[in-house]
């Protein structure tokens, strides 16, 4: 690389930092909070009915349906429990909890074609809530474990708001190294796809939702066609955000009130999270596959490269564009009290990041892709 071009690449990564950092909605930042301008209580608390898909949580079930069963929410509330044909015995375990009052535990249908199975188990939640007349469902996963004022806060934003979808990004298990490495930056990627303060906004296009704790307005929901309308979709969370905003006021922010329960083994597992829906997210094309490797080179690795190889202008600029990453990173270290350290690794984790978007391409022209719990899901649009 001769020395024009190296100055040029490394400038050119420099400006798209500053460009994030100045121009993306203040993403870095995490201000998106939901202990942040907590809403008032309503005059009157609506009614709510929990939908929990689950395939072979028999660990956790209890846990997670205890916690919801434990809210203190002071409005009606039960609990619909979809157990999306485990073989683990997650029905069973759900149903000794024993709060027939409450909660429901419903055996799944068969998964038809042209649904992906967290979607279908969904939906046979939302059609026997109907009949209890809810003003509200909450959609949250069967590994997510709620402080008991989770759904009162929630529904106060919401009624406060006049929100048709709320959502909160979960706090994810970062306990061990490949956790503290991957995780936190997880949650980066994905507020710097969709920020935020973008989404919270009525006046801009961009939409989006975090699947573990959603919050949707019963009567919005129907009126964009439910479940059924994104019946084929991977990134079901996202799809079902952007829905709902051409209904109304969205919003979504970080939260410590809900907690993942489910840890991350190692490099693999995590990287099979990522995998199962990165080649959905650039819609299968083969041609932005190609732009977001070209991208994540130019905007994580020129950098470190040209800092430690470059000269002159080359060396500086990457300095520069390093250092600017490493900044941007850090209000995401500290919401998951992880060593400011890691910033400087965020080269070497985009790199990973890259290797599973690529894996994921993979996957699918194999014929394997959006693989979960054992079963592929819908592609609509692969190829």
């Amino acid at each position: 690389m001769t020395a024009t071009l190296a100055a040029g690449v490394g400038l050119l990564a420099l400006a798209i930092w500053i460009y994030l950092l100045a121009g993306r909605g203040g993403f870095w930042l995490a201000r998106e909070r939901d202990d942040r301008d907590e809403a008032p209580d309503p005059a009157a608390w609506p009614a709510v009915v929990a939908v929990v898909p689950a395939r072979d949580e028999a660990d956790v079930i209890a846990r997670s349906i205890g916690s919801l069963l434990a809210q203190d929410y002071p409005g009606r509330f039960r609990v619909i429990l979809v157990d999306d044909n485990s073989s683990d015995g997650t029905g069973a375990n759900a149903r000794a909890l024993d709060d027939a009052a409450r909660l429901e535990v419903l055996t799944g249908a068969p998964l038809p074609p042209g649904w992906t199975g967290k979607l279908w188990a969904q939906s046979q939640g939302v059609a026997r809530a109907a009949a209890h007349a809810p003003d509200y469902l909450l959609l949250t996963d069967a590994d997510i474990t709620h402080a008991p004022e989770t759904l009162r806060r929630l529904v106060a934003k919401a009624e406060a708001r006049g929100l048709v979808l709320t959502s909160l990004m979960a706090k994810l298990t970062v306990e061990t190294w490949p956790e503290k490495l991957l995780i936190p930056a997880f949650v980066f990627f994905f507020d710097m796809l969709y920020p935020f303060a973008w989404v919270n906004d009525p006046r801009r296009g961009t939409a989006a939702a975090a699947g573990g704790v959603m919050l949707a307005k019963r009567e919005a929901l129907e009126a964009a066609g439910g479940l059924e309308a994104i019946r084929w979709k991977i990134i079901d969370d996202c799809s079902l955000g952007a829905l709902m905003k051409r209904q109304g006021p969205i919003w979504l922010g970080l939260t410590r009130r809900a907690r993942s329960l489910r840890p991350y083994a190692g490099f693999g597992e995590i990287g099979r999270m990522v995998s199962r829906s990165a080649y959905a997210q650039l819609d299968f094309s083969p041609w932005l596959l190609a732009g977001t490797v070209a991208g994540m080179a130019i905007v994580y690795l020129a950098a470190p490269l040209l800092a430690v190889f470059g000269d002159g202008l080359a060396r500086w600029t990457g300095i520069a564009a390093w250092a600017a990453m490493t900044l941007a990173f850090q209000p995401m270290l500290r919401f998951y009290r992880c060593s400011p350290l890691w910033g400087l690794a965020l080269p070497l984790i985009g790199a990973l990041y890259t290797a599973f978007t690529l894996q994921s391409a993979l996957d699918t022209w194999r014929g394997r892709g959006g693989q979960w719990k054992g079963r592929a899901q819908a592609l609509e649009g692969a190829g």
